[in-house]
């Protein structure tokens, strides 16, 4: 059969709208950095799991049998795979914490819950956390504010996850109206203070047979939280005002 003269030496176009063999070509490309910064992240949290905090870019890249260029090529800096590998410890922890806390079935065990999360995490590679927490900034060339930037990043998605029980708490018909509730707003943050210091305290002591378990631990933390120290209030005196003997007198203002 021939072809018309008008067709002759052409060739067949493709439909409107079908995508060009560059996108497809694009598409694998991007899934193939993807999965390569994923490789690059877990082989850096083993390195840094090994090696401790303060493993270099170069001793890290080592461990991932490549280049350090590779490492500033997919992360910029240190503090830019610092920030990936919080990244991928808190979306871990957020999703232990949320698995435990559907089981919870008062705002206090939810909030022991995720206070026995974050205690489980760091306990589990103090490294990780102290990485992802602290360290890794001296190489930042990032216009942020460096450890704070970083640190700030993570410890807010903490702050998030505990601040929702204490909000249930707080709003709950069945408790009683306290004096500090006027400002819930800021019990979020004081509270992710506190279980932090605590839990890195923790983490810092030496194991000995009165060391709490991260269970313990857990319990302490979330009582001191809801319950304060006011169970001990009566059995500490309070301290008497100084007689007039023993006051000082007030020196002239010169």
């Amino acid at each position: 059969m021939k072809l018309p003269s008008a067709l002759k030496g052409t060739s067949p176009k493709a439909p409107s709208g079908a995508p060009a063999a560059s996108d497809g070509r694009s598409s694998r490309w991007e899934q193939h950095r993807a999965e390569r910064r994923r490789q690059l992240i877990r082989t850096a949290r083993r390195a840094v799991d090994s090696l401790g905090p303060g493993a270099s870019m170069e001793d890290i890249a080592a461990a991932a049998d490549t280049s350090k260029s590779v490492y500033y090529r997919y992360f910029g800096d240190k503090t830019g795979l610092q920030r990936a590998m919080a990244e991928v410890v808190i979306g871990q922890m957020q999703q232990k914490v949320l698995d435990a806390a559907k089981s919870a079935s008062t705002p206090r065990e939810g909030l022991y819950s995720m206070v026995l999360a974050y205690l489980q995490m760091a306990q589990t590679s103090p490294n990780v956390y102290a990485f992802v927490t602290r360290v890794g900034i001296a190489e930042s060339t990032a216009a942020d504010d460096g450890p704070q930037d970083t640190l700030a990043h993570f410890l807010a998605a903490i702050t998030e996850m505990v601040s929702r029980p204490m909000r249930a708490y707080l709003l709950s018909p069945d408790r009683p109206a306290g004096p500090d509730d006027a400002a819930p707003e800021y019990w979020p943050a004081a509270a992710i203070g506190m279980v932090r210091a605590a839990g890195e305290s923790w983490l810092c002591a030496p194991e000995s047979p009165d060391r709490p378990t991260e269970e313990q631990m857990a319990r302490h933390i979330t009582g001191w939280l809801f319950d304060g120290i006011s169970r001990y209030e009566d059995l500490v005196p309070a301290a008497a005002p100084p007689s007039p003997a023993t006051r000082r007198p007030a020196k002239d203002t010169p």
